[in-house]
């Protein structure tokens, strides 16, 4: 099982300082904490796109490039891409030549982002978002796995005979993870070509994240991709720790108070009631995220945010620590011990994705074909 962090990389006031780090700052505590991440054991970072404040991530391909040069083991991940408002086209190529740089420790979760402005920006009409997202995919899937693509879409200008430059690292493109909360196109999507599918919970009730995991689950089913047990899932998750309870709320509540997407909302003791948010002891966060797998069944990647709310960098690194020491290695074997012969425990890499050659069934699903590209193929006929 992996184990990990993501960042949306928010540039927030501390408020217990009232200093607002820089954004060349922020993305350099960035870098520090996904070395630090590989330094303690963790198997993979991720890092969010936007591109309106208070985030500063607005370029995965290039920031991840950079950490890649400096890392040896971690898998580098996105949380997400925006699917959305991205070219297919730039996504395909970036992606393939940030896995060259890697050496294929590569994969990314598509998105479609929750900033409502973001999409007239890039041209994009948010109304259409699912659309969008859908369509966009189905493109990006083809781009990586034939050398000349034919394309008439809804949403972007047709090709005629396009090759996407590189190709992917040893003819296998990137797993892909597909972020959603409450959409079921994109579960179902995820589902229909065997991908993965991540539930990013941290501002939902389990009872909800469950329905959305069982949901894709039945349909990665159906489509004869395995067993419902075994589809590919991955979750969010956030905690702050310390030596007990009380120091860890004491230390943590201003930062919550406070905080763009909680503050002046629900108290921290309703937040972490209600949502996976864990305040306290190492030991009250590992029983939290065992706990998870009660409610979704046995999965295969678990990503904490740790470095939001302002949190000062030294805090985050300490964080970590703790994490890697003392979290993760006993949610490891614990994962382990329940989980039953036939589920996998790893996600797919590339090492296993290379290993499974370009026949395997995951790498051959039939590319669906949007609505509009049929209605051309009529219509020639």
């Amino acid at each position: 099982m992996q184990f990990g962090i993501f960042t949306v990389g928010d540039v927030t006031t501390d408020p217990t300082t009232g200093r607002t780090p820089t954004d060349g700052e922020r993305i350099d505590a960035i870098t520090q904490i996904a070395l630090k991440a590989e330094e303690v054991g963790l198997d993979v970072f991720a890092t969010g796109q936007h591109h309106n404040p208070p985030f500063t991530v607005s370029s995965p391909t290039t920031h991840l490039g950079f950490i890649a040069a400096q890392t040896e083991r971690l898998i580098l991940s996105t949380a997400t891409t925006l699917i959305t408002t991205t070219d297919p086209v730039r996504i395909a190529e970036d992606y393939a030549v940030l896995q060259h740089v890697a050496k294929g420790r590569v994969d990314l979760m598509m998105g479609r982002g929750n900033t409502g402005p973001v999409y007239p920006w890039f041209g994009k009409d948010i109304r259409q978002g699912i659309p969008l997202a859908v369509e966009n995919y189905h493109l990006l899937r083809r781009l990586w796995r034939e050398e000349a693509v034919d394309w008439q879409g809804k949403f972007r200008t047709p090709l005629q005979g396009f090759t996407a430059t590189p190709r992917p690292l040893d003819g296998t493109p990137p797993f892909v993870w597909h972020g959603s909360i409450r959409s079921t196109e994109i579960a179902e999507q995820a589902a229909y070509y065997g991908d993965g599918f991540f539930h990013n919970n941290i501002f939902w009730n389990m009872e909800h994240t469950a329905q959305m995991v069982a949901l894709y689950r039945r349909r990665f089913e159906h489509y004869g991709h395995g067993a419902a047990d075994q589809a590919i899932v991955g979750l969010g998750g956030q905690a702050f720790m310390a030596e007990t309870e009380a120091q860890a709320k004491r230390v943590f509540r201003p930062y919550f108070d406070n905080a763009p997407v909680y503050g002046h909302g629900p108290s921290l003791e309703q937040f972490t009631h209600a949502t996976p948010l864990t305040v306290g002891t190492p030991e009250m966060v590992i029983e939290r995220t065992l706990g998870f797998a009660d409610a979704v069944g046995d999965y295969q990647r678990q990503l904490f945010l740790m470095d939001h709310a302002g949190l000062p960098l030294p805090m985050v690194l300490e964080q970590l620590e703790i994490l890697g020491r003392e979290v993760v290695p006993v949610l490891r074997t614990q994962f382990e011990a329940r989980r039953p012969a036939h589920v996998p425990s790893d996600p797919p890499t590339h090492a296993s994705l290379v290993a499974a050659g370009p026949e395997a069934k995951h790498h051959l699903v039939a590319p669906a074909v949007p609505a509009a590209e049929r209605a051309a193929t009529r219509v020639s006929a």
